[in-house]
């Protein structure tokens, strides 16, 4: 197969698995988790601690599973790099477009990306 189909085929995969394993995390949260009926769940600044468990896992292990599913199609390490760019820039876009507390934004967008993006790279080499 050439180089680069091959590298975009496994970038696309590894995104589409990404975006399945972070929206599955969602919706199991919804369900374990459920919000009250009359929470506002669109401004996340009132939050009680256990709501921000599920996304906060959603985009780590979502980002974690894109980036190592790339990396098994496609050896390069530019993979999933660029498949944990591509996830922080949703979490950047979430983070301007759904209010949250500081220490969320903070947490999420420093570790649950480019850091997990290279754990899959990491656990793909042992």
């Amino acid at each position: 197969m050439n180089f680069i189909i091959k590298n975009i085929l496994a970038i696309i995969v590894g995104i589409t698995i990404g975006m399945l394993v972070n929206m599955s995390l969602i919706i199991m949260g919804g369900k374990i988790f459920p919000f009250p009926s009359e929470a506002h769940f669109l401004d996340a600044t009132n939050w009680e601690i256990k709501y921000f468990i599920f996304p906060f896992l959603a985009h780590a292990i979502g980002t974690l599973a894109g980036a190592f599913s790339s990396l098994k199609i496609s050896k390069k390490i530019i993979n999933p790099i660029i498949v944990g760019i591509y996830f922080l820039s949703g979490g950047i876009y979430m983070v301007l477009i759904l209010p949250s507390p500081i220490w969320f934004i903070c947490l999420d967008l420093i570790i649950a990306y480019i850091p997990m993006a290279l754990l899959g790279w990491k656990l793909n080499n042992l």
